[in-house]
């Protein structure tokens, strides 16, 4: 693999952010193909070491200093204008690319994109299509949002035309994508700090459609109400899917005792094959679907598309099974949307236990102020629910909202709930009111993973 942007292989590509999930993948594919890679983050993690091994040059913090030897620079879109690394660059003049950009140009070297969008279920759609592809031989290149055990990561640089990636809506980032097929999962209010409401963000996934070209598809759920609104604008083929709406279809649905799906696939009135599913939830039924639909665009047999879905066992951090302690399973999922929320949690009903206690940590100040209501509301499937302090991740503090008046909220429903300030509470008090049989599921985008470790390292 070559890249026409980059035509010495002496090139140094450096990463304001390299620890990102996204950012590391790239870095990693460039890496694979020989290129000088170098990155920062402001601290070490499991990922970094790993690029490290791999032979990138890694700083620990944003340093002025770090952009040495340096042909382009790739930032991603939560690094501030006031950042050392990038104000060196430009004072210096580089190539700047940012993160999607970047993306969108390795893309250009691949005929097959397949690129997923949505509010939801990215990571999972995107993980389920690479497992068909990889089935069926194809030699995909790989960037997922999340680790996959299939490809030891969250990467993988194949050799082939194909390429399949998340197209995240933030900033309007996937603009920026090369797709030959557009998958949109669903359509909601998220990322509000960017987005001015719905129809701003239903518009920019009009826009998403209008980068297909004409001999590609569009693969979108036909249940979506947003979604039904951008479908008509699309200038290429069209796939729709769905349970109750859509041209391919799951039939005679039904649930095993962990809560996984079996049904029956189809294509019109066409019986295409059985799926037998190793996720759980109604959630991943929608996605299998739409993995199935972006296969049979590819023409991949049945054989490979059921196979891969029933080979498919979920990537970290989506309704990821921790371990058990004291007959007590521990849950953690990624889930920091409210419609995410309720789909972990019902998937959770339908997987064995005798009570769930929900650790939910907010992600983002913004997300929780613009969505105060709607994360009120999410928690009903929990027995009980335990709030931690907001993850700001890349927003400075705010007074306009806080866990302690979101828990306010929820126990005015009439739910349990308790708000902690520290994760050595929240153990301390699940120590206390865990028993054998219960289920723990930590909820969230931040480092709310954490505390499901702790409890199942106490002795």
């Amino acid at each position: 693999m070559s890249f026409d942007f980059i035509k010495d292989k002496n090139t140094k590509v450096h990463f304001i952010g390299i620890g990102g999930i996204s950012m590391s993948g790239l870095a990693e594919i460039l890496l694979e193909n020989g290129y000088k890679v170098s990155g920062s983050d402001r601290k070490a993690s499991n990922i970094t070491d790993k690029l490290s091994r791999q032979g990138a040059e890694i700083f620990i913090g944003h340093d002025a200093d770090n952009i040495k030897d340096t042909n382009l620079v790739v930032y991603t879109a939560a690094i501030s204008e006031d950042n050392p690394e990038l104000i060196r660059a430009k004072e210096l003049s580089l190539p700047l690319m940012d993160r999607a950009e970047f993306l969108g140009d390795i893309m250009k070297g691949h005929k097959y994109n397949v690129a997923v969008s949505g509010t939801h279920g990215k990571t999972t759609t995107t993980s389920m299509i690479s497992h068909i592809i990889m089935k069926a031989n194809l030699d995909p290149t790989i960037l997922v949002g999340g680790e996959l055990d299939l490809i030891d990561g969250n990467v993988r640089t194949g050799k082939s035309e194909y390429f399949i990636t998340e197209a995240c809506e933030y900033k309007a980032s996937f603009l920026k994508f090369f797709p030959y097929i557009g998958v949109i999962l669903n359509i909601e209010a998220d990322h509000l700090d960017f987005y001015r409401d719905i129809y701003h963000i239903k518009d920019t996934f009009i826009e998403f459609t209008k980068l297909i070209p004409k001999d590609g598809y569009l693969v979108a759920s036909a249940e979506d109400k947003v979604l039904k609104e951008v479908i008509p604008h699309a200038n290429c083929n069209v796939i729709t899917y769905g349970i109750e709406e859509g041209f391919i279809r799951a039939k005679n649905i039904t649930y095993n005792d962990r809560g996984c799906a079996s049904f029956e696939a189809y294509k019109g009135e066409e019986k295409l094959f059985d799926v037998h599913m190793n996720v759980p939830g109604r959630h991943n039924v929608l996605n299998a679907l739409a993995s199935v639909s972006t296969a049979l665009c590819l023409n991949i047999d049945d054989k490979f598309i059921s196979e891969g879905l029933e080979g498919f066992y979920g990537t970290h951090r989506r309704f990821e099974i921790k371990g058990t302690r004291n007959g007590v399973t521990v849950v953690d999922d990624y889930a920091h949307h409210p419609t995410e929320i309720k789909a972990c949690l019902g998937a959770a009903k339908n997987y064995p236990h005798k009570r769930i206690f929900c650790v939910h940590q907010p992600h983002t100040y913004t997300r929780t102020i613009t969505l105060f209501d709607d994360f009120a509301n999410s928690f009903f499937d929990a027995d009980e629910i335990i709030l931690a302090d907001i993850y700001a991740a890349r927003e400075k503090f705010s007074s306009k909202v806080s866990s302690d008046m979101l828990g306010d909220a929820i126990r005015d429903k009439g739910l349990p709930c308790k708000n902690f300030h520290s994760f050595e509470e929240i153990v301390a008090y699940l120590e206390t009111r865990l028993e054998e049989g219960d289920m723990l599921i930590t909820v969230g985008a931040g480092d709310v993973y954490k505390i499901g470790e702790m409890y199942l390292a106490n002795k």
